[in-house]
């Protein structure tokens, strides 16, 4: 009796402690993501700073880079074109990646967004010559989106997979990154300036979950044990 007694307790005990890890776990979470947000919501109002050239590409991380406000010039290869399949507030559509040749590399730039029935570029804007493009750092997608992957060889893209849509446009020294354009001129296609910046942040319902569940393990294991000394 008094083994199953000391077995129960120590089995109590440790599902308390673990519930309530979870909980302090959770906190802890909460506390970096809303360090998280806080940092993008800085990058993305600050002014433009200049895109990352080929000297520090290999230090640009989701961390430290990711929606940073930039700005790069060029000319843009609008015969290099990809459409990418989106979903954004205006509806089903594609977004317009368009290759910006800046000096000593080329970069990705997310034009803006077209609708599904006005993919033909006929009718949106078309800048020539050299361009000034402000925007959000985004790193690359790579591989495609949910059951849906790249397939290059039928020119269908279901994720801004930059190494992928380089190679299958035949650029070279391109950024790890695109850039999604701030918006431009209203009236006109593409549409730039549809960048969603959301972050879930749940941890505060998920640590009181935790704790409530540990409050209860432990209000029942001592029930349990008032019940057996009677």
């Amino acid at each position: 009796m008094r083994l199953g007694r000391a077995a129960f307790n120590l089995a109590s005990a440790l599902a308390v402690t673990g519930l309530v890890a979870l909980g302090i776990w959770q906190v802890e979470r909460r506390t970096w993501k809303l360090d998280l947000i806080a940092r993008v919501e800085a990058r993305v109002s600050a002014a433009p700073t200049p895109a990352p050239g080929p000297a520090a590409w290999p230090s640009v991380t989701e961390a430290s880079d990711a929606y940073r406000h930039v700005r790069v010039s060029g000319r843009f290869r609008h015969e290099s074109t990809t459409l990418v399949q989106a979903v954004t507030a205006l509806g089903g559509g594609f977004w317009v990646l368009t290759p910006l040749v800046s000096e000593g590399f080329t970069v990705l730039v997310n034009r803006g967004f077209v609708p599904s029935d006005r993919r033909d570029p006929a009718g949106w804007r078309r800048p020539e010559g050299e361009v000034v493009v402000t925007g959000l750092l985004r790193l690359t997608e790579p591989g495609g989106a949910f059951l849906r992957s790249n397939a290059p060889p039928e020119n269908r893209w279901y994720s801004r997979d930059v190494a992928v849509i380089a190679s299958a446009r035949g650029l070279s020294d391109v950024a790890p990154y695109f850039i999604d354009a701030d918006a431009g001129p209203e009236g006109g296609l593409p549409v730039g300036g549809l960048t969603v910046v959301a972050f879930h942040n749940n941890h505060l319902v998920y640590a009181l979950t935790w704790f409530t569940l540990a409050a209860m393990m432990l209000g029942a294991a001592i029930y349990v044990n008032g019940e057996r000394r009677r």
